[in-house]
């Protein structure tokens, strides 16, 4: 199958020369086929010329390639984790979901401590679960306001929930 100009899947040969080109983008150098999700990983880290740190995690909730979240579930656990993760913390600078709709990446500012991301994102997700609405779901405040689920968000958090003993463990030959 294509997709863009490459082509979706490769065979060996092509799988092993592909990570020799180092690629800007982090996930890009990441090789999807030895993750196992759900995880929680850090992905990136930037020193600001002030000193503030800035880390990024990815985390995945579906497993790449295999699996992915419906578009109304996904942007409705995107706003529903925007929204009530700074209940649990005021050093996120943002959560946005990936293009690829298998997880989200989470942005914080002079935060080291990954057993802590680890406890506001099970409180988020617990909040997600108790939730009644979808935070700002209407025209004004949401540039696709038709396309959300309350019942979608809270299956796909009680889904993370359920495998969270999981979470550290990025790659099946991991043992944790």
């Amino acid at each position: 199958m294509t997709r863009g100009v490459g082509r979706w899947r490769l065979d060996k040969k092509e799988k092993e020369t592909i990570h020799l080109k180092k690629m800007n983008v982090e996930s890009f150098n990441l090789d999807h086929t030895k993750v196992v999700a759900p995880y929680v990983r850090l992905a990136g880290e930037k020193t600001g010329a002030n000193g503030d740190t800035i880390k990024k995690y990815d985390i995945r909730f579906k497993q790449p390639n295999k699996e992915h979240m419906d578009m109304p579930g996904l942007h409705s656990l995107e706003h529903m984790m925007a929204e009530h993760s700074r209940n649990h913390s005021d050093q996120i600078i943002d959560i946005g979901p990936m293009g690829c709709q298998t997880g989200f990446y989470l942005s914080v500012i002079n935060h080291d401590d990954y057993e802590d991301i680890l406890r506001i994102l099970e409180n988020t997700l617990t909040d997600v679960i108790a939730a009644d609405e979808v935070p700002a779901c209407n025209e004004v405040q949401c540039g696709w306001a038709a396309s959300h689920s309350l019942e979608g968000a809270k299956e796909l958090a009680r889904e993370m929930l359920a495998k969270k003993d999981e979470w550290r463990q990025v790659f099946a030959e991991e043992t944790v």
